[in-house]
């Protein structure tokens, strides 16, 4: 027996090395942890519980029976963060560069399978060269099982992508179909082809940080939702987020104990939008007078900041957050801010997250570029969302709310449950100079300005819709959070459902 325990904590102690301590100390060397000192931090202590521990790759060509190492470059298994059950995933770059082979695709396959089975998150640590190549077709094979996993995953349980070192080619898309990927600065990349094949096709040089990098794709392209410092940062940032999610679509976001008092009042708001109506204010600072504690967890704050998104606490329960910003392009709505606030909605949507949305938005951004580049399509996407969205909605509308905008943005007419307006909202199909200018065209600029001041005290204010009944009440700024709050109470036990359909067809 002792023999037998002896082999197995040698077999152990050979897994837990990878590719050995040189490859280890290479990593070290860059700035990154190594697979299993990733976990180690994102995981509770002592409750990682490891999977496939001894499994290797079955490839007989080029050599690469003479090269196996157990694990075959991924950890993987289960354990908890905070006390709650996550499923992990962990690529190992010091084995054979993290490639996947077959073997290793298995491996990822089997703990989501266990994920869906049991209602659990999944959060994946990719630091991988891609498919392993002397496995040829079989690594690609494997690339399609995880990434039907990641289809049927979608929206049954959360999935979380850490993107830690190199991803690239068919690597990029299964972190690209889960909800949400964090990136570290300076060492992660993602692109479909690297730098040297887009010089040699296009002759374009480009460096991989210019061309996938971190900053970039949480920037411009939004495909990462942050860019983090360093993996230590990413991996406690994973943490924190994990905290708003529920673990499954059958389960409630966790509780967390809040001390923050629900019908805290917050007097500061009631000053706080700007005389003129052309100058900025900072929705952030609404949002921290409004959620508990002032916590606020951004995401995609690099890019299309005309739009926050993000999630938050009232009365310890996660809530969804949207709002435009009046500091960035006045908070218009535009292509990217369209597409990245649809699909935060349909997130929030899928996992019966509650949405708060701040509405101070004065219209569709106008121009060639956006009529060109498809904002119908993309505006669709947004209105889509909030119009399919089941879960409890609440709206409160600061300052301007004009045209197809105000409709966009959870109307009563998309079935917002609770549409609230401040007494400094102006909801009107638009700006009133541009109304008056339409309406009495030709008029000289006396007379342009006595309409313009009669038109403001028409239309400028939140009573007319709010006697239509499109505006549920017109309340005090101050008085923000206790009226967020008191609707989450009545709307926790909300039931709402569509017609039924195999699945919809949103504008893509």
């Amino acid at each position: 027996m002792s023999a037998n325990i002896a082999e197995m904590e040698k077999r152990r102690s050979a897994a837990k090395l990878g590719g050995g301590q040189r490859r280890i100390d290479a990593q070290h060397a860059k700035g990154k942890l190594t697979a299993r000192e990733r976990l180690d931090v994102l995981l509770d202590e002592d409750s990682f519980e490891e999977m496939d521990l001894y499994v290797e790759h079955d490839c007989v060509d080029f050599g690469m029976q003479d090269q196996k190492i157990p694990g075959d470059g991924v950890v993987t298994g289960s354990g908890t963060i905070n006390g709650r059950l996550v499923y992990v995933f962990s690529q190992d770059f010091t084995v054979f560069g993290g490639s996947l082979s077959a073997r290793h695709a298995q491996k990822i396959c089997k703990v989501m399978d266990a994920a869906l089975k049991v209602g659990a998150p999944v959060i994946g640590l990719n630091d991988s060269g891609g498919a392993r190549i002397q496995e040829g077709v079989a690594s690609l094979g494997g690339y399609a099982d995880v990434f039907q996993r990641n289809v049927l995953a979608s929206g049954v349980v959360p999935q979380l992508s850490l993107i830690m070192g190199p991803c690239a080619g068919g690597a990029v898309y299964s972190p690209a179909m889960t909800d949400f990927i964090f990136m570290v600065k300076d060492s992660s990349y993602m692109f479909v082809t690297g730098p040297e094949v887009v010089k040699t096709v296009t002759n374009e040089v480009v460096t991989q940080e210019e061309l996938g990098g971190a900053i970039t794709h949480s920037s411009k392209t939004s495909v990462s939702d942050l860019a983090l410092e360093n993996d230590i940062e990413a991996l406690l940032a994973a943490r924190d987020f994990f905290d708003f999610l529920p673990s499954s679509n059958r389960d409630d976001a966790p509780e967390r104990p809040c001390a923050d008092a629900w019908d805290r009042l917050e007097p500061s708001l009631d000053t706080i939008i700007p005389p003129s109506a052309n100058q900025p204010y900072d929705m952030h600072e609404v949002l921290r007078k409004t959620l508990d504690e002032g916590e606020f967890f951004e995401l995609q704050p690099l890019h299309a900041g005309n739009i926050l998104i993000g999630f938050g606490r009232v009365e310890g329960k996660t809530v969804g957050i949207v709002a435009n910003q009046p500091m960035v392009l006045a908070g218009v709505l535009d292509i990217n801010s369209s597409k990245k606030a649809a699909r935060f909605v349909r997130f929030c949507d899928a996992f019966n997250i509650p949405i708060v949305t701040f509405v101070d938005v004065p219209g569709f951004l106008p121009g060639t570029d956006q009529e060109h580049d498809g904002i119908i399509k993309h505006g669709a996407k947004l209105l889509f969302a909030y119009a399919e969205a089941t879960v409890p909605k609440i709206t409160v509308i600061t300052r301007k709310a004009y045209g197809g905008a105000y409709d966009v943005m959870s109307s009563k007419h998309l079935r917002g449950d609770l549409n609230y307006a401040w007494p400094t909202a102006e909801i009107a199909v638009m700006g009133a100079k541009g109304a008056v200018e339409i309406i009495f065209r030709g008029q000289d600029a006396e007379g342009i300005a006595a309409k313009t001041k009669e038109y403001e005290d028409r239309f400028a204010n939140p009573f007319v819709a709010a006697s239509r009944g499109y505006i549920d009440e017109v309340i005090y700024p101050h008085s923000t959070r206790r009226r967020i709050a008191l609707g989450l109470r009545k709307l926790s036990n909300k039931v709402l459902e569509n017609p039924w359909k195999k699945h919809d067809n949103i504008p893509l």
